[in-house]
């Protein structure tokens, strides 16, 4: 398994983390399939109980809004939805000026400023890279 601390938050936490995804999944108006494949695994990770799991795919109909995805959401759930916001909104490809204006929202609500969401994205950018890799030394194709 990765490293990651997702897992230790309370329920309430991972429900609204996952809550906050799908929000971030649905603001461009689309759902591609690499937001859903992201969706999915991190909705893994959270291990939330089926009836939860449930409905937070129905978020991916009916997204909620970004004001109560963040309600009663902790500091630490808070960070964490950040960094899994930017690479939902960067997945695709693209992060467009409503995502954007979304992640400086949830950045500001858990006291990080705008150069965070610019230090997320380069991360991603050296994930992807990571896995790239990954494939040439395996020789496979993108």
């Amino acid at each position: 398994m990765l490293p990651d601390q997702l897992h230790e938050l309370s329920t309430e936490d991972r429900f609204s983390y996952a809550k906050l995804l799908a929000h971030l999944s649905r603001i461009d108006g689309e759902l591609t399939f690499e937001e859903m494949a992201l969706f999915e695994s991190r909705l893994g990770t959270a291990m939330l109980p089926p009836s939860m799991r449930k409905q937070i795919r129905q978020y991916l109909k009916q997204p909620p809004s970004l004001e109560s995805a963040l309600k009663d959401m902790s500091q630490k759930a808070g960070r964490l939805a950040l960094r899994d916001s930017v690479l939902m909104s960067a997945i695709d490809g693209e992060i467009d000026d409503d995502e954007l204006e979304t992640l400086y929202i949830i950045a500001d609500k858990f006291g990080m400023d705008k150069s965070a969401i610019t230090n997320l994205v380069d991360w991603c950018q050296r994930g992807w890279a990571w896995m790239k890799e990954g494939l040439d030394i395996l020789g496979l194709e993108e």
